[in-house]
């Protein structure tokens, strides 16, 4: 199973507490949080299903490909994470 964490800046907005789920592909292991925690999606995703502009995510430390499908495969024991970007100075 595949370890899905969310960075605190984005715990601030809403419940999304960090899981672990069966998947191959980082749009399955969204569907599958999703399922359970279905306000997280909006922070994630846009209206078209790809990721917000201002949202990163890395596979086992490296960036996300595709950012449109989501079709990066993940592995047994990947680690995801979520961060959401921060502007300022």
């Amino acid at each position: 199973m595949a370890q899905l964490h969310f960075t605190q800046n984005l715990v601030r907005h809403t419940q999304c507490p960090s899981a672990e789920l069966p998947a191959k592909t980082v749009a399955e292991l969204f569907e599958r949080y999703f399922e359970t925690w279905p306000a997280v999606r909006h922070y994630v995703l846009d209206d078209q299903g790809e990721v917000r502009q201002h949202v990163k995510i890395l596979v086992d430390g490296r960036n996300v490909k595709d950012r449109r499908k989501l079709s990066d495969n993940i592995n047994v024991g990947s680690e995801v994470y979520v961060f959401q970007a921060l502007s300022g100075g």
